[in-house]
């Protein structure tokens, strides 16, 4: 009789559709920032048409724009290995629960500084220096001109990604998935070869 393959734990399922999950809202996220770059920059360039710094006004709008796609193309590739990883832990292989901890760690570096970078734009004064006061001015201006909700939404998906990725690397160090992962699935069977009786000429 053939050794059963162990049973894959419900917590290993919850990961995997976390991080699927995580993918489906960072895709999202790309494609709607997509959709509203073009009025974001419309509106920033309509608040600050009386900047006497053009060249500044330009830098940024070229930065947004730039950001925005390589936004949408990290969502992609992000989201495709969330998507492989999913599927390895569910097979049960062991080189994938490793391989997803890197990958969180990753993701909780990457959100936390996201978080940080938020909470820096909205909230930390700027000097009485010239240049300084050009950049407070644009980079109000920019808030303001993306859509309304857009900056606590990027502080929302920030944290929520810190904590998703937290929770798949704590489910994931539990002692029911470490044994399930370190068991290789059983081997098929090999299929019973019929003994071959030659039939005897009548």
């Amino acid at each position: 009789m053939s050794e059963q393959p162990p049973r894959r734990p419900p917590v290993v399922g919850f990961a995997a559709g976390l991080l699927v999950t995580m993918a489906t809202v960072g895709l999202a996220y790309a494609v709607a920032g997509l959709l509203t770059v073009d009025g974001t920059v419309a509106r920033f360039r309509s608040a600050t048409m009386d900047a006497p710094d053009r060249g500044a006004v330009d830098g940024v709008v070229t930065l947004v724009r730039t950001t925005t796609v390589l936004t949408a193309v990290l969502a992609v590739a992000v989201g495709a290995l969330l998507v492989a990883l999913a599927l390895g832990l569910l097979a049960g292989r062991a080189g994938t629960r490793v391989a997803t901890w890197v990958v969180c760690g990753l993701g909780l570096l990457a959100g936390g500084g996201a978080l940080a970078l938020v909470v820096a734009q909205r909230f930390t004064p700027f000097r009485l220096d010239a240049d300084e006061r050009t950049a407070a001015v644009l980079l109000n201006a920019l808030t303001e001109a993306y859509p309304n909700g857009w900056v606590p939404l990027n502080a929302g998906l920030s944290i929520g990604q810190v904590l998703g990725y937290l929770v798949v690397a704590m489910l994931l160090a539990l002692p029911s998935v470490n044994a399930y992962h370190r068991q290789r699935p059983a081997s098929r069977p090999a299929p019973r070869q019929s003994a071959a009786h030659p039939v005897p000429p009548r």
